[in-house]
């Protein structure tokens, strides 16, 4: 096949299940064809929406609509509680598994950062349900029920992305050994018209995870980089955002990057989000898949373990520069 004839069927395949959006598409998969006889072509769909656009929405994916407006509203309790009862998960110690994240001003891009965010382990639940916030009463309960069924969703996507990278479908999970699990919990409160310029709810970032998946509600501000161009990804009702984190980015030898994305304000209504991270035990070793490195295709990264990527991740943080955390483990060939 030529180079034209595969853009050609590249874009067939897109149009055939996407969304237009102002510069391309929002690639939408159903995850209920993944259980039937169109597997082969869902897998295909996935893997097309990850090398193409680092990220796609899901539907069908078998969390109840209660079940996700029970974690929405809880998230927009606890945020409307005292600030001394937040205040309580405020922590300096990137070792806490539980930890509130305050706004704060950039002072490099000198803009003020609105997002609130509560982020904690919740996988294995025995190890950490009793380090959760026990207000709002329904806190507990419903955080476990939705981890619970984003669970499923997520090894059922990694499963899938496994084989579009032709890799045996549970070489991902196999690879993070009992993987964890962390939410966080986001606030971005109302923002003042003349303030906008000089205030956002997160900067351009990517995500240190293997994937992301995230809730939103109704209220529009999450924007991902496509073509160069940051495009809305509005809400669409039952759906969930998944999308490529750093360490998909280094399994896939590059094949899959990393979603650039970032979050504005609104004017009139309050916004809240939860999202599901998925990320490797301690002493997994992450590196590229052996099966995507050729003569034509150098491994762009060495392994390393996630150790020393955590590390890695909050000296970033501390030296603002996140979007290089994966530089320090470049293969000297790439």
């Amino acid at each position: 096949m030529s180079a034209i004839e595969s853009q050609l069927a590249d874009d067939e395949l897109a149009a055939s299940w996407g969304d237009e959006i102002s510069d391309g598409f929002i690639p939408l998969i159903d995850m209920e064809e993944l259980q039937g006889p169109r597997r082969s072509e869902i897998v295909q769909q996935i893997g097309h929406a990850c090398q193409h656009y680092s990220f796609f929405l899901v539907k069908n994916y078998g969390i109840s609509e209660t079940n996700m407006n029970n974690i929405l509203g809880t998230t927009s309790e606890f945020f409307k509680l005292p600030e001394q009862e937040k205040l309580k998960f405020c922590t300096n110690d990137p070792n806490k598994s539980i930890k509130l994240f305050m706004g704060f001003k950039d002072e490099i891009q000198n803009v003020f950062i609105a997002r609130e965010s509560l982020r904690f382990s919740t996988y294995p639940f025995e190890d950490y349900v009793n380090e959760w916030p026990a207000n709002p009463p329904s806190l507990r309960k419903d955080v476990m029920e939705y981890c619970t069924s984003v669970k499923r969703v997520e090894f059922a996507l990694l499963e899938a992305m496994s084989g579009s990278l032709g890799l045996e479908k549970d070489y991902i999970d196999k690879m993070l050994y009992n993987h964890g699990q962390k939410i966080s919990m986001n606030y971005y409160p109302i923002c003042q018209e003349q303030d906008l310029e000089f205030t956002r709810g997160v900067r351009p970032h990517t995500d240190p995870t293997i994937i992301t998946i995230l809730l939103q509600d109704n209220v529009p501000g999450f924007k991902v980089l496509n073509n160069g161009k940051w495009v809305d990804v509005g809400h669409i009702p039952n759906t969930l955002v998944v999308h490529v984190g750093d360490l998909l980015q280094v399994i896939s030898n590059y094949r899959y990057k990393s979603l650039h994305h970032q979050v504005f304000l609104n004017c009139e209504r309050e916004r809240v989000s939860v999202a599901s991270y998925c990320y490797p035990s301690s002493n997994t070793t992450i590196g590229p898949a052996m099966e995507l490195i050729d003569n034509d295709h150098p491994a762009i990264y060495r392994n390393f373990t996630y150790t020393e990527f955590y590390e890695e991740m909050w000296r970033a943080v501390v030296q603002h520069a996140t979007d290089k955390r994966l530089d320090t483990f470049k293969s000297s060939v790439a």
